[in-house]
């Protein structure tokens, strides 16, 4: 039986599952693409190639395996992305929840089901289908669970929109004893620079009592201001427009003093270093071509 355990973002981690890049399947053609910044690189012909993203990969397992955590990659499906799997599922506390992603990507899911298997049934729900949430809108800080969302009347219109308001209304009701706190944030389908797919594309905590911001990634200043005064303005880094759309945000705590980063993140690992962190730097910039980014490759089944 496999225990599952989250509490917050940066406990010890004990496993997880890492997604895959192998047998990615062919570059998509611009009317599939999920995201802006997918379509703007499938147009500019930079969409990331299957090797380098395989690669990239391996060497976040590197990192995941140096620090004894155990890891579980999906089973392989042929000519399909299997990178993301936050957005397929998320832990909170000792609760597995499956989302209800995109219908195009139900077969993610599948991919893991031999994990899912492992844990007691009682403890795996599936919400109903009215239900919209992501595993990269949902972020947990010891009492406080945190959700990012999208409240405009257009909703149905974005498909970067990917958690609602039945979302929100589902994990307070499952999780009466936490405190949910909802985050409006600002979309686009058109330009990347101006769209938080999800919430951990402009917040994410590190340590015990930091964490890195993007402030115009929230469509209410209540709700930015609401992080700035539980956190304190000192232990925030705050990021720029250009460092949002390169996924500054979401690295990933392997330990409440371990993160692991992107290489080209200079300015952000100094910060991390000048507070104390052991930063593991890898590369992950072909991966973030379809915004996603280290977070966003990984379910968290078990922290300290």
């Amino acid at each position: 039986m496999l225990e599952l355990k989250v509490n917050n973002e940066t406990s010890r981690l004990r496993a997880v599952v890492l997604g895959s890049a192998v047998d990615n399947g062919p570059t998509p053609k611009a009317e599939e693409a999920y995201d802006p910044k997918s379509l703007e690189h499938i147009l500019a012909g930079t969409y990331p190639k299957e090797l380098d993203m395989i690669n990239e990969m391996e060497a976040f397992n590197t990192v995941l395996k140096k620090y004894d955590v155990t890891v579980f990659r999906p089973e392989q499906i042929e000519n399909y992305n299997q990178i993301f799997t936050r957005d397929i599922g998320f832990v909170i506390d000792d609760v597995f929840v499956k989302s209800n992603i995109l219908p195009d990507r139900e077969r993610e899911l599948d991919a893991i089901q031999y994990v899912i298997d492992q844990i007691n049934p009682k403890k795996v729900v599936r919400p109903p289908e009215e239900v919209h949430i992501e595993g990269g809108d949902v972020m947990l800080w010891n009492e406080y669970i945190f959700i990012g969302t999208y409240k405009g009347s257009d909703y149905k219109e974005y498909i970067t929109a990917r958690t609602n308001v039945h979302g929100v209304q589902y994990i307070k009701e499952l999780f009466p004893n936490k405190i949910v706190k909802e985050f409006d944030l600002v979309k686009s389908k058109i330009d990347a620079r101006d769209n938080a797919l999800h919430l951990d594309c402009c917040f994410q905590p590190v340590g015990n009592d930091k964490g890195i911001i993007y402030k115009n990634g929230f469509r209410e200043e209540a709700d930015y201001l609401f992080l700035v005064h539980l956190f304190g303005k000192d232990n925030l880094f705050h990021i720029t427009r250009d460092e949002m759309y390169n996924m500054n945000s979401n690295v990933f705590s392997i330990d409440t003093n371990v993160v692991v980063s992107e290489r080209n993140f200079t300015r952000l690992n100094n910060w991390l270093r000048a507070n104390g962190f052991v930063v593991e730097e890898i590369p992950y910039a072909e991966i973030a071509k379809q915004e996603g980014l280290l977070r966003c490759t990984t379910l968290p089944l078990k922290r300290d």
